[in-house]
């Protein structure tokens, strides 16, 4: 294990898609949606101790969910806690932990991960990833995860590769392309060589900085102000003053679309971002009738192709539903079409407007 490799792992977001199982107070990467005993932020940390020594994984979470974090990963310290007083999207947080790491370790190799995507394989997903460690820390890159992709999904943002490798398999990125219709994603399949873009990082921190000196100068410029202060009793407010200034934007479009040492490495461990219900029914196991269950008193009679999601302590029984999401939880029941699915962002607004922000 490489006492330069460290882990960044993104805990911020609030996963409305999942709604209403997962809130503005325990997002998605908080839960156990899988089913498995582990929430999703619980199984990506205990993925890359198999990478990096625990003390250099860090948390980059919202201050509203500092005590979740400390619960949920009990070996984690505070000074590993990066939290965003403000969600500012992804260049910000990022920023501020390549600052910080940079001040404990400037030799060190960064991996930049979701809290909240599963992966199937991980022998191979350690495999790659310590392949593409390696690359950085002898290459003036940027190099991120590419999934090969298995259906023309356009839910996902598309990264195209050229077509000359390195030896380690590693390809420079030519293009990337946000979500497309999908007629163009299946072009994208037939073509060969486009990957989805699984917004998995990694770079060596004085590469990073490097790049963001040059493309996101006032994120870059707000953190060297604040740099004097990172690892003191001052951190936090110099820290929330940096995000005051910062603009909101991705990494992605701030850095990795702009740069031109950009490599990525067609990848295949089992990976989903479980970013809809309908992806979650995707990965889980089914029934005989393909309905995916979770839920320990679940009865169902006449019913196919539906993702059932109920608490343990209450009896459910469902009957002549197909292709539905269910949904229940303390207070709120939902009960969708996985056709309709992407209207569940209607509903919360809606339901903002009317009830308030008690129910989200």
């Amino acid at each position: 294990m490489n006492k330069n490799t460290y882990a960044a792992i993104m805990a911020g977001g609030i996963g409305s898609r999942f709604w209403p199982a997962s809130r503005t107070a325990k997002s998605k990467q908080f839960l156990d949606i899988l089913g498995t005993g582990r929430t999703l932020i619980q199984a990506t940390y205990d993925r890359f101790l198999k990478i990096c020594p625990k003390e250099n994984i860090f948390i980059l979470t919202h201050t509203d969910y500092i005590d979740l974090v400390k619960q949920q990963l009990p070996d984690i310290t505070d000074e590993q806690i990066l939290t965003e007083p403000a969600r500012k999207n992804t260049a910000p947080c990022i920023a501020y932990s390549a600052f910080k790491i940079n001040k404990l370790n400037p030799d060190a190799n960064i991996i930049v991960a979701p809290s909240d995507h599963i992966i199937l394989n991980e022998p191979e997903f350690v495999r790659i990833a310590e392949l593409a460690v390696d690359f950085v820390s002898k290459n003036n890159a940027l190099a991120t995860l590419g999934i090969r992709p298995t259906r023309p999904d356009t839910g996902y943002g598309y990264i195209q590769y050229f077509e000359d490798e390195t030896s380690e398999g590693i390809h420079k990125v030519k293009t990337f392309t946000e979500k497309p219709e999908k007629e163009v994603a299946k072009q994208f399949l037939k073509s060969g060589d486009f990957l989805w873009n699984g917004g998995i990082f990694i770079w060596n921190v004085k590469s990073i900085l490097s790049s963001l000196e040059k493309n996101l100068i006032q994120v870059y410029d707000a953190f060297v102000e604040a740099e004097p202060d990172i690892l003191t009793p001052n951190e936090k407010d110099a820290v929330e003053k940096a995000f005051i200034t910062c603009p909101s934007i991705s990494i992605d479009y701030g850095i990795m679309e702009k740069a031109n040492n950009v490599y990525t490495l067609p990848s295949s461990f089992g990976w989903s971002d479980l970013g809809t219900w309908a992806s979650l029914y995707e990965e889980k196991e089914k029934d005989y009738f393909n309905n995916a269950v979770n839920g320990n008193n679940v009865v169902v009679y006449d019913s196919n192709n539906n993702i059932i999601n109920v608490p343990d302590k209450k009896l459910v029984v469902i009957q002549g539903l197909e292709n539905f999401i269910v949904v229940d939880t303390d207070d709120v029941l939902l009960i969708c079409s996985k056709d309709e699915e992407q209207r569940i962002k209607e509903f919360t607004h809606d339901i903002k407007m009317k009830k308030g922000e008690k129910y989200l």
